[in-house]
Parts: structure tokens; sequence; C-alpha cells
């Protein structure tokens, strides 16, 4: 269930009324590691596995993308606010992320820091080097596709979405959550559980950009990556230097290309 019912009072200028509304459901999700506790989670509950195959991938802790470790889900009872996905992985498949251990709780409104991955990527040679090109058209069409997706947006007005694309346009995957981060981690996960992620060359997400997605997308190695809202300075830094094209402000028929606009087909005016 990614929504749940809750009656409230709504305040209009002349009328007080009761209204019954979605609201989307957040839960915790421990996440284990070869018998021990790793991180939490907050997360809208579904899509685990995906998630927590996109996390790993994202932070390092699988070195290999092609392997698919053991996992198994667990709820304390039908009622709890907790579950447990426990992974097993092989010590010959972890990555250096898995080092970096922390017990601490990852919420949903900030996402993962990312200071491991500032560090590793901290004067990096490494960059996205595609030089395949997109239609600025294309571009606000992704998110309408992407719109008629988020079913759970749609109930409760508040979750984020995460899709991924073809240059073609056409959508692979496509993801809900509370988090923006877990959004884009579920859709990334999903790729690579089913052998698309060399298919995947554009990601769109609901909110605004951070720079921990601008890593994620760099980390899943696609090259163009655009919100319906503003990126971060840090984001813009980020993805000038590793390679992304990144666009922002995607709506009202508007494109904003803040990084890499050599891979647009269309001039772009200043």
């Amino acid at each position: 269930m990614t929504t749940k019912k809750y009656e409230g009072t709504k305040f209009n200028p002349l009328t007080t009324v009761k209204t019954i509304d979605s609201l989307p459901v957040e839960e915790a999700l421990q996440i284990n590691i070869n018998g021990a506790a790793f991180t939490i989670s907050m997360r809208t509950p579904s899509e685990d596995e995906n998630l927590v195959r996109g996390l790993l991938h994202s932070e390092g802790i699988i070195n290999d993308p092609l392997f698919t470790p053991d996992m198994i889900s667990e709820k304390e009872n039908k009622n709890s606010a907790i579950s447990t996905v426990s992974v097993t992985i092989p010590e010959n498949k972890l990555g250096n992320g898995y080092s970096n251990k922390r017990t601490l709780l990852s919420v949903s409104s900030c996402g993962i820091c990312g200071k491991t991955e500032l560090r590793e990527l901290e004067g990096t040679e490494k960059k996205i080097t595609d030089n395949q090109k997109v239609e600025l058209e294309l571009v606000n069409e992704l998110f309408v596709k992407m719109l008629v997706s988020q079913q759970d947006f749609k109930k409760s007005g508040g979750t984020h979405a995460a899709a991924v694309f073809s240059l073609s346009g056409k959508m692979l995957c496509s993801m809900e959550d509370v988090g923006r981060h877990n959004a884009v981690d579920k859709v990334i996960g999903k790729l690579i559980n089913f052998n698309k992620l060399e298919e995947a060359k554009i990601i769109t997400v609901s909110g605004r950009i951070s720079y921990e997605i601008v890593i994620k997308c760099f980390k899943a190695g696609i090259p163009f990556l655009a919100a319906v809202s503003a990126p971060s300075s840090l984001a813009v830094d980020y993805a000038k230097e590793l390679g992304i094209t990144l666009f922002a402000f995607c709506r009202d028929n508007r494109v904003t290309c803040y990084s890499n606009p050599q891979r647009t087909k269309n001039k772009i005016k200043t």
C-alpha cells in the first residue's frame, strides 16, 4: 500500500468542511548487509528490492553491476511501520562504499549525504563522453509521459517521481516515492535487475536536482538529466565536470540547459 486515507478539515474563506485525503505512506526500511545493520531509509513501501539494488549501485557497495545479490524481505507484522531487507554479498563483490558503513538514518527529504561520493569524485578524470544528441522539444514530452505514470501523486499530491527513457523517448521505467533520491534509486535498480541500464539515456525527476542525484545519474552512466524545478549550484558544477547534460525548469514548453549543451540538437538562445 503506497497511500492511506486520512480525515482532515479543509478551511476555505467562507466554509469549513471535513475531507478525506489520500496521503503517501512513509515507513522505515532497514537494510542489512551480510548479517549486520547497514542503514535505515525512510521510503514509500513498494519496490523495496529495486530501491536497495539501486542504492547499492549508487553507493558503490557492490562493485559489479551485473551481479544480483540474494535478498530477503521481511516485515515485523502487518501493522508494523518497519520492514527489513537482508542482503548477502560475497566479499569479492563488495565495493569501496561498503567500508563507509553507516548506521544513521537516511531520510526521504534529504537523501544520502553523499560525502563519500564527493571525496571519491574529487579530482577524478572520469566523465560521460556520450556524443549523442537530444531534441529539446522531446524533453517536455518526457515529463508528460512521466506524469501519466504518477498514480500515487494523482491520489495524494505528495510523492516524487523519476523516470528513465531511451534517446528516442521510449519510457523504460518510472517509479514514485516520498523521497526524490529513493525514486531515482528505484528506477536505476529496476533497470539493473532487468539488464536494461545500457538503454537508459535520460532521467527525468519531478522535483529539484541536488548533487546527489547528479552523482547517481553519473554512476549509472546516463548522459541526460532533467527536472521540473531548479538545480542546486553544486549539481550544475558536478554535471559540468562529470559530462552530464543537465536540464531544469522543464515546464510550460520551456527548458533551461545548465551544462554540456553541445548534446542538444537545437541552438540554445541566450
